[in-house]
């Protein structure tokens, strides 16, 4: 008969496993982990009084939670998990220099923390519009717990924001499908993926913005539902003449990538963090290129798609995919777009800018 060894820290995750699943049986919610419809709406200590433009400067940035170029575990560079304060607040003095560089009108960021131990609990949302030009922002979490017990990740909440000069209304959250491959406690745990929607209205109407952050990890067909509900929000109100900008990071290759798999980066042997073989989903983000105008066209991507990329886990490498967007059904001023490759040591991702003419301003 065959006796299997069991180490130490197999007993005790084991233990925890059944502590928390004793937990989760006995109580609805008792890690706070749901999230519902809310938003919230934030404001700058001192906002400023600006007039609206006719041509607004857009910007998005996944910006890592304010963590810089660590090495964190999920990607399999190193070990981190916790940061302390300070580098939190070097991290977020950079974010906010680069920011104030671009001086956007509207900002979209993805992976921003509101009240998480691993960025000791600095409200990020606050701490941008307290240090640069803007002056309103929305928020919706997108993985919240009151304690995650794993890889002493702690308390948690981080999300999807949007931040304007101007005052946003009538925001909402629409939930995105989960994974469905995951186990019940996993699941439990694990990100919910949103996209927050917020409108700006100004005397010749209302934009509406969208941001959103699809799946990373997903194996199963999860992050290809997400962009199918993205896409239909974004079609039902281009359908009613609605005017909106669409922006995020999509975790998928645009159509003509050449590399979709093997990318330098990907070390990870924990297949729970594998994320680096889309060649299952060159053809995802096609219906957006063939139905909305993207800061950076298609064809312009296709001649030199290295110039666009805005990806990598790997600090001492270079940008190399493609995984963040802005759509629009109407007024990017041709040849705006433009994808800032020159701040790596600020996040893992680089930033997209593209001018928009303001409808009937």
């Amino acid at each position: 008969m065959l006796k299997l060894k069991i180490s130490n820290k197999m007993r005790t995750l084991g233990k925890m496993y059944l502590v928390v699943l004793s937990m989760l049986s006995a109580a609805c919610d008792p890690f706070g982990t749901r999230i519902g419809r809310e938003v919230s709406y934030f404001e700058a200590s001192e906002s400023e009084n600006v007039s609206l433009p006719d041509t607004l400067k857009v910007m998005t940035w996944n910006v890592k939670f304010g963590g810089g170029r660590i090495d964190f575990f999920f990607d399999c560079h190193g070990d981190r998990v916790i940061m302390e304060k300070g580098e939190v607040e070097q991290n977020l003095t950079i974010l906010a220099e680069k920011i104030r560089e671009v001086n956007p009108d509207i900002l979209f960021l993805q992976e921003v923390d509101i009240d998480a131990k691993r960025s000791d609990f600095i409200n990020q949302v606050q701490y941008l519009l307290d240090h640069t030009a803007l002056n309103y922002g929305v928020y919706a979490s997108q993985w919240k717990a009151k304690y995650i017990p794993s890889d002493g990740i702690g308390k948690m909440n981080s999300g999807n924001a949007i931040l304007t000069k101007w005052e946003l209304s009538d925001a909402k959250r629409i939930a995105l499908p989960l994974i469905d491959e995951q186990n019940f406690i996993v699941r439990y745990f694990y990100l919910k993926r949103n996209l927050l929607h917020a409108k700006l209205k100004y005397s010749g109407g209302e934009l509406n913005l969208l941001n959103t952050h699809a799946s990373a990890y997903a194996k199963d067909n999860t992050k290809k539902q997400q962009l199918e509900i993205i896409k239909h929000y974004a079609d039902s109100l281009n359908s009613k003449g609605l005017p909106f900008i669409l922006a995020g990071d999509f975790n998928a290759l645009p159509p003509n990538t050449k590399q979709t798999r093997n990318f330098d980066d990907s070390v990870c042997e924990d297949a729970d963090y594998e994320a680096d073989d889309y060649s299952a989903e060159t053809d995802w983000m096609t219906p957006y290129y063939e139905v909305y105008e993207s800061a950076i066209c298609l064809g312009e991507y296709s001649n030199d798609n290295a110039r666009h990329f805005t990806h990598t886990t790997d600090k001492n490498g270079f940008w190399n995919r493609k995984t963040d967007y802005i759509f629009t059904n109407r007024n990017f001023v041709s040849g705006s777009g433009t994808t800032i490759q020159d701040w790596m040591e600020a996040s893992d991702h680089a930033p997209i800018t593209v001018n928009y003419e303001l409808p009937g301003n």
